[in-house]
């Protein structure tokens, strides 16, 4: 998690030095320096909820992936059982 906060905190860093460099004003001027932490955060308040939303996610595939399996292993046995009652009814009937 703290990889996606910090690279979006460094992304929000690198565009304030690219808004700086299109309005070729001076990257480190001193009246403009409380802007970059500024920018630093809310770049990684947005890698903080991406990293949520990545988790809701894989959460959301890891019941639904056990959900698919479930269902898949009724099926065997139900189609297991229909065979073994298949296989029954030709062995009687031989």
């Amino acid at each position: 998690m703290v990889h996606k906060v910090l690279f979006w905190g460094g992304f929000g860093i690198a565009v304030r030095l690219w808004q700086l460099g299109i309005e070729m004003r001076p990257i480190l001027a001193k009246e403009s320096l409380w802007v970059y932490p500024l920018f630093a955060g809310v770049g990684g308040s947005f890698g903080y909820w991406l990293q949520g939303v990545e988790d809701r996610q894989l959460k959301i595939l890891a019941q639904r992936r056990e959900a698919i399996l479930e269902k898949r292993r009724r099926r065997d046995e139900r189609e297991g059982a229909l065979g073994a009652l298949e296989a029954g009814s030709l062995a009687a009937a031989s």
